[in-house]
């Protein structure tokens, strides 16, 4: 008998294949899974599926609540084909709120700021690699993680030309940038193999120690950016971040 975790492991599975990140998903549906097991249950019920989705005891939200339960329902749908005791909640089991706050769109003089503000991180390898990154995302709209998974191999400094690989569902895009973006990046190149002639990853933007920047751990850095710069989020604004990766 095939028990819930390997359903849910095989689907998990199969959308990947068809390239969906699913990271989110993955982590709140495996959680459920691991509810259930927990509890002894082996079919999927919608009481159960509540009894998770509203056990937040560090949030009471109750979007949150319902994109849990949106979860389970989504695999719910795809369980009771193959195993017709499954119960799939109904869509208004729990209120959804649609809610977006506003995001904070960064003015020019704030960019301004922003660049300035690198100058401050030390050591100056550090700031320039900021510095650079900053002005990459600003002029290119990339995604943090896209810009930092950028190889030497990806950007081609002779037609200003950037191949952005693996992005959403897989694909990959070039992206065209103005020859004084080329510039700034040559010039950074050029401070980088200085810096670390002998670096221990293929990407083009690298730490101080000479490995690949992780965009899981950029917010950090940025935030204290932020705060040199005095950016701040306005009344009923989303706070300033960085766009880090595909939904």
């Amino acid at each position: 008998m095939t028990t819930i975790r390997q359903h849910a492991d095989e689907y998990l599975a199969m959308r990947r294949r068809l390239g969906f990140k699913l990271t989110s998903f993955g982590e709140k549906l495996m959680s459920f899974v691991s509810y259930l097991e927990h509890t002894g249950a082996t079919v999927l019920t919608v009481e159960a599926a509540l009894t998770w989705a509203t056990s937040t005891p560090r949030s009471t939200d109750q979007v949150h609540w319902s994109r849990r339960l949106m979860a389970v329902r989504i695999f719910a749908r795809h369980l009771k084909a193959l195993e017709p005791a499954t119960e799939v909640p109904l869509d208004d089991a729990l209120p959804h709120h649609y809610r977006r706050i506003t995001p904070h769109l960064f003015t020019p003089a704030e960019l301004a700021a922003l660049l300035e503000a690198t100058c401050e991180l030390r050591p100056s390898f550090r700031a320039h690699t900021w510095h650079t990154l900053l002005g990459l995302l600003a002029v290119t709209g990339l995604r943090t993680s896209e810009a930092c998974g950028l190889d030497r191999t990806d950007v081609d400094l002779t037609d200003g030309l950037l191949t952005v690989r693996d992005t959403k569902f897989g694909k990959s895009r070039q992206v065209p940038v103005h020859a004084s973006t080329i510039a700034a990046l040559r010039k950074y190149a050029r401070d980088r193999d200085c810096q670390r002639p002998a670096p221990s990853t293929a990407a083009f933007l690298v730490s101080t120690r000479g490995t690949r920047l992780d965009s899981h751990n950029i917010p950090h850095t940025f935030a204290k950016l932020l705060e040199t710069a005095d950016i701040t989020a306005g009344q009923s604004r989303r706070r300033p971040r960085m766009l880090v990766r595909t939904p």
